[in-house]
């Protein structure tokens, strides 16, 4: 049976797109743009062409599905991918969600719907704004024998190495797991294969 790797849930503004800190900076590495998301002109954004190095390289390995999990959507796309020297990756459709704070109930807004679209599968979630109850959410899911892990950037210095360091841990020691278990359900399956098949024997015929 086929493995599949874990998702990537990848967000934007935070992660790939720092706010600026006092006066306007940035850290290093960080070049503006003025994009138009879903008509919105002018909006300023800050990326760093060494994040889609680290995500390509990453999904080159074969340990994790990358996709977007951000309120852009597909402008994600259309807008963000190319001046990262991404291919279009596929998005978790989060919708247009009518909201004044990103923790309505306590939770991160995007949450319910991550994981409506995840079901049971295993899952690395690379966001800033996760809330204490989100950490619960993701430890009571890995409790439940479906990985799960929260890296959260600080928003005004956005993705680092390390994070992307921990992605690759957690990713390559999950597929590991999955791989160890699959063996050991295959050697199950053939032990009772092998012994299904072995006609019983008595003893008691063999006795001098």
């Amino acid at each position: 049976m086929a493995v599949h790797p874990p998702y990537l849930l990848i967000d934007i503004d935070g992660v790939l797109n720092p706010f600026p800190g006092p006066g306007g900076s940035v850290p290093p590495g960080f070049h503006p743009h003025r994009l138009d998301p879903n008509g919105n002109p002018d909006v300023p954004v800050w990326l760093n062409p060494a994040h889609g190095s680290w995500i390509i390289a990453t999904r080159s390995m074969g340990i994790v599905r990358p996709r977007w999990a951000t309120s852009w959507n597909s402008e994600a796309n259309r807008l963000i991918a190319p001046r990262l020297g991404l291919e279009p990756m596929p998005y978790v459709d989060l919708g247009i969600p009518d909201i004044n704070t990103p923790h309505p109930s306590g939770h991160l807004w995007k949450r319910d719907p991550v994981s409506a679209w995840a079901g049971e599968a295993p899952l690395v979630w690379v966001d800033d704004d996760f809330a204490p109850p989100d950490h619960e959410w993701a430890k009571q899911r890995a409790l439940s024998g479906i990985p799960t892990l929260l890296i959260q950037p600080d928003p005004y210095t956005g993705l680092q190495r390390s994070h992307i360091a921990a992605v690759r841990t957690w990713a390559i020691a999950v597929m590991q797991d999955f791989h160890t278990s699959e063996g050991a359900d295959e050697q199950r399956a053939a032990s009772s294969h092998r012994f299904a098949g072995e006609p019983e024997r008595d003893d008691s015929t063999h006795r001098p």
